[in-house]
């Protein structure tokens, strides 16, 4: 056993109480809860571990902790998030979403696996090579943001206003990562986009009595009628021109990966399954409402309907693409009064070569930690603000963390395994050797 992994079995439960009080700080983006007090726990580790620490304000929105740290001819930027989903439906906890409890080998914690647990293991693997060797083999640039749940608003801004602290990076590390059903341990190159609308119809000015409705225009089904020339019941998607602007995977993304699952939309499975999960762009109806949705009846023609939609991206679709497409495509159809709002700004499509030294660092760090060998995706099925921050600056990303199949991220009794935190350690060690020396 050398002298990292002595260091780190040493202080084993020091590392474990500091994951427990990042965990039982609320941050909640969403509600603006914690989030100045979570960011100046994030500094004051940092801090201790010997790096360079600044708080860099971006508008009016949450500060980016940004950390140097280490040097040579290789520049690892390690980019991760201090804020968290918010941890309702409260009475669906085993144990309080801030308690950062231990049961059965496993800590819970709102925000533990997304993504708490892989900020702090990145902290604590240099503060072990460090203590172990004395100095870090690169350079390592650390961007915490405190939006990334509410879609990053900020950090294209940021991103643009301090290009010369960010470009000379050679590779990022990504926020995200776990264990698969088969224990096996993905990697991610890239990301899907996003774009998020809403769609409003309206009708008479006020609500009206239900009998009204044999005359005047029902809101709720004109939205309805709306919708569903969106997408078909094979799921296709039916915008005009949306699939000519899809790109098809090449053959080097087509890895085989068998999930071992049954069938889900078009009976899908396997491969076949895997390709549309990650490979095809998404319309997603996220919320509807109109009328009156209490208990019992009321007998109202409704005066206003909306929806709310999101639209997963995948190359070559961008957001400012999809909103142009999604109009045309409703007012060809003669739904042109149907307001169509821009509620966020959207994330662009990521993806980064398969090739690139960051991916094959992974790659190989992965084959010496883990039992099993890792599955490599060329992109995660969810979305992230990967392109401001590395494709955009032409630095190449792979997403890798700690988690487990079933750690719930978003979701109540969130949660990682912690023997897969201290191999993420590991792991992480693995990384920095290897991409030092690529």
């Amino acid at each position: 056993m050398d002298k990292f992994q002595q260091y780190v079995n040493a202080n084993r439960d020091r590392f474990i109480a500091e994951l427990q009080d990042f965990c039982r700080q609320p941050s909640v983006a969403a509600q603006n809860l914690g989030m100045r007090e979570m960011a100046d726990k994030v500094i004051a580790r940092l801090n201790k571990l010997g790096a360079e620490v600044r708080l860099i304000p971006v508008g009016d929105g949450a500060p980016v902790v940004y950390a140097e740290i280490g040097s040579g001819d290789c520049t690892l930027m390690i980019y991760d998030h201090y804020d968290v989903q918010p941890a309702e439906p409260l009475e669906l906890w085993d144990s309080g979403p801030w308690d950062a409890a231990i049961r059965d080998g496993k800590l819970y914690a709102r925000g533990v696996a997304d993504n708490k647990g892989n900020l702090m293991c990145r902290i604590q693997t240099i503060e072990a090579y460090l203590a172990a060797f004395g100095s870090l083999p690169l350079k390592i640039k650390f961007v915490v943001e405190g939006e990334e749940e509410i879609g990053s608003i900020h950090l294209p801004q940021f991103a643009q206003e301090n290009r010369a602290l960010l470009q000379d990076a050679d590779g990022c590390l990504w926020e995200a990562g776990s264990k698969d059903i088969n224990e096996r341990p993905t990697l991610s190159c890239g990301l899907k986009g996003i774009v998020y609308v809403e769609l409003h119809a309206q009708g008479a000015t006020r609500d009206l009595h239900s009998a009204m409705a044999a005359i005047v225009g029902d809101p709720a089904w004109r939205l309805t009628w709306a919708l569903a020339t969106l997408k078909d019941a094979n799921d296709n998607v039916l915008i005009d021109d949306y699939a000519k602007h899809v790109r098809p995977p090449t053959d080097e993304e087509k890895l085989k990966a068998d999930l071992g699952i049954p069938a889900f939309i078009r009976n899908l499975t396997g491969v076949e399954l895997l390709k549309k999960y990650l490979y095809e762009p998404t319309v997603t109806i996220c919320g509807l409402y109109s009328g009156y949705i209490g208990e019992g009846s009321k007998t109202v023609l409704p005066n206003h309907a909306f929806a709310k939609i999101d639209f997963r991206l995948v190359p070559d679709l961008t957001p400012d693409l999809v909103l142009d497409l999604l109009k045309k495509h409703l007012a060809r159809r003669g739904f042109d009064d149907i307001q169509v709002l821009l509620t966020e700004t959207g994330e662009e499509t990521a993806r980064s070569p398969l090739d690139s030294a960051i991916v094959r660092a992974a790659v190989d760090a992965a084959k010496v930690v883990y039992a099993n060998p890792p599955v490599i995706y060329p992109t995660m099925a969810g979305s992230g603000p990967m392109y401001p921050l590395c494709q955009a600056l032409g630095i190449p990303a792979v997403s890798a963390g700690c988690g487990w199949h079933d750690s719930r991220a978003h979701a109540p009794n969130e949660s990682i395994r912690l023997d897969d935190y201290f191999e993420g350690i590991s792991f992480v060690r693995e990384l920095m050797e290897r991409f030092a020396r690529m």
